[in-house]
């Protein structure tokens, strides 16, 4: 079954097609340049930029997948979670390519499909890769989004585990822009990271064992606002190693984009916090979601999101022995069409669809826990 796919969630704009879990296109228009000099994603610049461009999008995943728009048996499209007004431009492209062409359509969950793109094939490579049989444990990751569950079908989840406040890409991209780092903060302090000692500052982890409000215990969730804090706010306190002397840096005072002031950095002492800071953050991933598979007995982790490209997290998870670690290729790891095709094909090959009167969602509460 041809299945387009269309992710509008955020700030990347894609469209792909999908024919029995081989991917025949993957067209993502990027929006970084547009956010960059805010050092995040603005709504409103996000939701125009989808107008602008979906209809192009969508016309080059066809032209690539050789495809005419009456060749499309089926169509898939986001409808949450994500930003509402970008969710909308795509959820509603994708309506009336449906009710056009006269072809079922489904909405999906992002987060479902990011844990769906490992079962994904490159045309002209079907047999490559390694990939899932349920059950597995998911591990998602991104800048909205945090979690361990168990997977037990494409559509049967049950989360273990969320975070209670940021999720760890968020985290990523607030020390990054507090220090200049770079934008997209997860990539910037990724390539940072790989010339800093990590031994530098000793960050503190999270103890998470106070009962939820439905009074029972989290062993896997995770917090990220204090080790935020402790980059930002307290870096001193953490220091293992000496500073360097200043030198190649920013000068004390000198203005960030965005108009913060940046602190007082060398080269090394920049590569050091992001080598640090990197560490921590995906150690308080790592226990709770090894926690979960000495809980659970089950020994295959699959990894999905934007984090899911973090070079120290997968180098930590390829050398732990007793796990089968599965990435999707980098392509996948990001926002992305196929993903949503692809977990959309299972769907609809189940007979199942979605009413032209369904609308999107921010948000996703199982996702997120909530403390008192």
């Amino acid at each position: 079954m041809k299945v387009l796919g269309i992710e509008t969630s955020c700030d990347e704009c894609a469209a792909a097609v999908v024919e029995n879990g081989v991917v025949l296109s993957n067209v993502v228009a990027t929006q970084i340049p547009f956010h960059a000099k805010y050092q995040g994603v603005v709504p409103e610049i996000a939701s125009r930029m989808h107008t602008r461009w979906i209809y192009g999008v969508v016309d080059r995943a066809l032209k690539d997948a050789g495809l005419k728009p009456h060749d499309v048996e089926g169509l898939a499209v986001t409808a949450h979670p994500g930003l509402l007004g970008s969710l909308l431009v795509g959820l509603h492209f994708g309506k009336a390519f449906a009710w056009a062409r006269d072809i079922p359509y489904i909405a999906v969950d992002h987060l479902l499909a990011h844990l769906y793109a490992s079962r994904l094939r490159r045309a002209g490579a079907e047999e490559e890769g390694v990939y899932p049989d349920y059950p597995f444990l998911g591990l998602l990751v991104s800048g909205g989004h945090s979690a361990i569950c168990r997977a037990d079908d494409f559509d049967d989840i049950t989360v273990l585990g969320t975070t209670i406040d940021d999720a760890v890409g968020e985290a990523f991209d607030k020390v990054a822009k507090f220090y200049g780092l770079g934008y997209p903060g997860g990539a910037a302090i990724d390539r940072l990271a790989q010339t800093g000692d990590s031994g530098a500052f000793k960050f503190p982890m999270p103890n998470l064992y106070k009962k939820g409000r439905d009074g029972k215990d989290h062993p896997y969730d995770f917090s990220y606002s204090g080790l935020k804090t402790a980059v930002v706010n307290q870096l001193e306190q953490f220091r293992v190693k000496k500073p360097e002397i200043p030198g190649g840096g920013r000068r004390q005072g000198e203005p960030l984009r965005g108009g913060a002031v940046s602190p007082a950095l060398s080269g090394g002492e920049a590569a050091d916090i992001a080598a640090s800071f990197q560490k921590t953050a995906v150690e308080i991933l790592l226990r709770g979601l090894f926690r979960a598979a000495a809980d659970t007995g089950i020994t295959t982790v699959v990894a999905g999101g934007g984090v899911a490209a973090n070079s120290y997290l997968r180098s930590r998870l390829a050398g732990q022995g007793g796990l089968r670690t599965i990435f999707p290729p980098p392509e996948l790891c990001g926002d992305n069409g196929a993903m949503v095709a692809g977990i959309g094909e299972r769907y609809l090959l189940r007979g199942d669809r979605s009413a032209l009167s369904e609308t999107a969602s921010a948000r996703v509460r199982a996702f997120r826990r909530s403390y008192p």
